[in-house]
């Protein structure tokens, strides 16, 4: 019979920052034609091996022809994971292709529908394992014979995504979206044994965000997650408040962030950003309130990302547009 097993998918506490973790469809919602944002994740450092986590992420927005206010962005995204004693590795190299159709010509009002999809890389190096049989005499020696043989140390399977999001605006300047996304669409096998047929659990995701102005200098903006994968549930959310610097236009923009995320029963999230111009860098800690809390002193895991952000010149900049998807 076939067997199913719950999997941990990679989770960023800036997930804003990599939204095509998120939802595929999300890929492009943001103000500018560029974006690429890269992140280092180090986790449970202060109870084991540390959990090292890279990811990197772009975008390229487009729009479609000189009359029509759709738009189109292509992007990807790659991450790499390293975790445990074994160094167990999963590599993703994800391309996505997303399309925003208007649906108000009075308003930014659109609707995203993307497909992500690529391949996915799985290793680990079992000379890191130690195993009952190289225990001799009550000593531990890596020298030691065991009788443990793995035939398969890595493989590489293939996912889809797809996802579906709603944007516009309220009122003057207040911008929201919501949207739902399908990942791992095809249930692919993760084991690395042949004979073992374990699938990897769909997940379903609900998005949602809203940026609304508090002052002519003041921003609050919100985002929030709900997973469904398998029997478990995950709920994530938060705020920031953004101050301007400088604020000549969108592409010439110093701020400062500051507001804090929670993962529902796992972590509380401090967070900090500063926009410089086209870059901006976040900082955020992981203050672990789960289960581990007294083994790990609620000591969880440091975060940073790095992203630049910015409009291309010429006819085929969305700047150049009445309308176009933006969230800030």
């Amino acid at each position: 019979p076939a067997k199913s097993v719950s999997s941990q998918d990679i989770n960023f506490s800036q997930f804003y920052e990599l939204p095509l973790l998120r939802n595929p469809a999300l890929a492009g919602i943001f103000a500018g034609d560029i974006r690429a944002t890269s992140a280092f994740r180090s986790q449970w450092q202060s109870v084991t091996v540390p959990y090292r986590t890279i990811g990197l992420g772009l975008e390229y927005k487009k729009p479609i022809g000189h009359v029509s206010n759709d738009f189109v962005t292509m992007g990807l995204q790659a991450t790499n994971d390293i975790a445990g004693d074994s160094r167990l590795r999963r590599t993703q190299v994800l391309p996505v292709i997303n399309y925003h159709k208007s649906l108000d010509t009075e308003r930014d009002t659109y609707l995203s529908a993307a497909v992500m999809g690529g391949a996915v890389i799985q290793n680990f190096d079992p000379s890191k394992l130690s195993f009952d049989d190289q225990f001799v005499n009550g000593a531990y020696s890596p020298a030691n014979p065991t009788k443990q043989v793995f035939t398969n140390t890595g493989f590489t399977y293939w996912d889809i995504s797809a996802g579906l999001n709603f944007s516009s605006i309220a009122g003057e300047n207040t911008r929201y979206y919501f949207g739902a996304g399908l990942f791992h669409i095809t249930k692919p096998k993760v084991a690395f044994q042949q004979q073992y047929d374990i699938e990897l659990n769909q997940k379903w995701v609900v998005n949602a965000g809203l940026s609304t102005p508090l002052s002519d200098l003041n921003k609050l903006i919100i985002y929030a997650d709900y997973f469904m994968q398998g029997g478990s549930r995950q709920i994530q959310g938060g705020f920031m408040i953004n101050h301007d610097l400088v604020a000549a236009d969108q592409n010439q923009k110093v701020a400062i962030s500051a507001g804090a995320f929670y993962r529902y029963k796992d972590a509380l999230m401090p967070v900090i950003k500063l926009d410089y111009y086209q870059f901006a860098v976040g900082i955020t800690y992981d203050v672990n309130i789960s289960k581990l809390k007294t083994a790990s002193q609620y000591r969880g895991a440091y975060e940073i990302t790095l992203s630049y952000k910015a409009f291309r010149n010429g006819q085929n900049s969305s700047a150049d547009k009445v309308r176009c998807p933006a969230f800030y």
